[in-house]
C-alpha cells in the first residue's frame, strides 16, 4: 500500500519493514531543519523547545475539516484523543502548521485554532500546537535525489507536503513519513508512535 504514493516517497517508507517485531528502532533519516514558528496566541517557539518531546507535524488550513489536505477528524480520535487519555504519551506533541490550501503560511490562527476548540474533545493548545510559519522548510527534506516536496495536479493544492506526517524524535530527526490522507496510515502513523516512545522506554530503562 504505502508504495502507492509514489517513488520519492519510498525512503521513508521503507523503515516500516523493520519496526513490526521484537520493538526494533524506527529508521533514521537524518536532523531535520531548525524550524521556527508563531503559534496562535502570538508566542515564538523553535525547535529546541520541542527537544523532550516526540513531535509530530502536519499541515492544516482555514476550511478544515470540510476541505483539508488530511483526515483531520482521524488525526482527532486515532492520534490525539490517543494522546489525550494516556499519560505515558505526555511527551508528544502536534505540530500543525496553518497554510492557505496551496502551501503557503497564514499569519491569523484565530479562525482554525477556535474550529479546533469547536470541534476537538479538551483540545489543549499546548500539546497540538498550531503553527504559522515556512511549513515547506520543515518538509525540505531529500534522500537518494527524490524529494518530499514534490508538485502536481495530484496533490491538495498541487503540494504533496500538505497531505504529509512527519515523525520527529527528541533530537529533531526524521523517523517516519506516510500519508495523512487516510485512516489506515494515520492508524499506522500512532502505532509508530508507539514505538518511538518503546525506544526511549526501553533506553531509559537501561540507565
Amino acid at each position: 500500500m504505502v508504495l502507492l504514493f509514489g517513488p520519492a516517497f519510498v525512503l521513508v517508507f521503507i523503515g516500516t519493514s523493520k519496526c513490526t517485531h521484537n520493538f526494533k528502532q524506527l529508521d533514521d533519516f537524518g536532523v531535520g531543519t531548525n524550524y521556527s514558528f508563531v503559534d496562535a496566541y502570538g508566542k515564538e517557539h523553535t525547535y529546541k523547545d520541542y527537544e523532550d518531546n516526540v513531535v509530530l507535524i502536519t499541515t492544516i488550513q482555514e476550511s478544515c475539516p470540510d476541505d483539508c489536505a488530511i483526515s483531520l477528524w482521524h488525526i482527532d480520535q486515532l492520534v490525539y484523543q490517543k494522546m489525550r487519555k494516556d499519560p505515558r504519551k505526555g511527551k508528544v506533541r502536534i505540530i500543525s502548521f496553518v497554510t492557505d490550501g496551496e502551501g503557503n503560511p497564514l499569519t491569523d490562527l484565530s479562525s482554525v485554532d477556535q474550529m479546533l476548540r469547536d470541534r476537538v474533545e479538551d483540545y489543549n493548545p499546548e500539546t497540538w500546537i498550531l503553527a504559522s510559519g515556512d511549513a515547506k522548510k520543515v518538509y525540505d527534506f531529500e534522500r537518494n535525489d527524490e524529494k518530499l516536496l514534490r508538485e502536481g495536479d495530484e496533490f491538495y493544492g498541487n503540494q504533496a507536503f500538505q497531505e504529509l506526517l512527519l515523525l520527529m524524535d527528541r533530537n529533531n530527526h526524521l523517523r517516519m513519513v506516510l500519508s495523512g490522507t487516510t485512516e489506515g496510515m494515520i492508524r499506522r502513523m500512532n502505532q509508530h508512535i508507539g514505538l518511538l516512545q518503546k525506544e526511549y522506554d526501553q533506553n531509559e530503562s537501561k540507565h
